[in-house]
């Protein structure tokens, strides 16, 4: 069945990882998992922490800069298929360095994720800002 914006939005704010999509200027499309806070109901942020990366110039924050039409998937699969069901947001994303809104970000997501405790974040936010939800479930729950 056919999920309305705001249970689409429910789901998806409920889910503990999603998908981002993006498309940087060589047309090519890039996913990648992603933790995030869904703070409003058209504001989704993501920060890019400081787990091993190899660079901070991720293809994700390259793409955004060229194409910032971006796509979020979360979902949940279950063997017994009744319970499958899936939410995305697709939107306009911008990277957020400092500032208010920057340190907000980082606020909610240390709130969200106990992972976070402790360890000094300042990485770039992507903050999506949604202008459609869509979803999907085998059925209503």
């Amino acid at each position: 069945m056919r999920l309305d914006g705001p249970e689409a939005r429910r789901r998806f704010a409920g889910a503990e990882v999603a998908r981002l999509a993006t498309v940087g200027a060589d047309g090519l499309p890039h996913l990648v998992p992603v933790t995030f806070a869904a703070p409003g109901p058209y504001t989704v942020v993501i920060g890019v922490d400081d787990k091993p990366k190899t660079t901070r110039d991720l293809r994700r924050l390259r793409n955004i800069a060229a194409n910032p039409r971006v796509t979020l998937l979360a979902d949940r699969y279950d063997a017994d298929w009744t319970r499958l069901w899936w939410a995305r947001a697709d939107g306009a994303a911008r990277v957020l360095t400092g500032g208010p809104a920057h340190a907000s970000a980082w606020g909610l997501l240390r709130a969200r994720y106990p992972q976070y405790d402790g360890r000094v974040q300042d990485g770039p936010v992507i903050a999506v800002d949604v202008d459609r939800w869509t979803g999907w479930a085998y059925g209503p729950g």
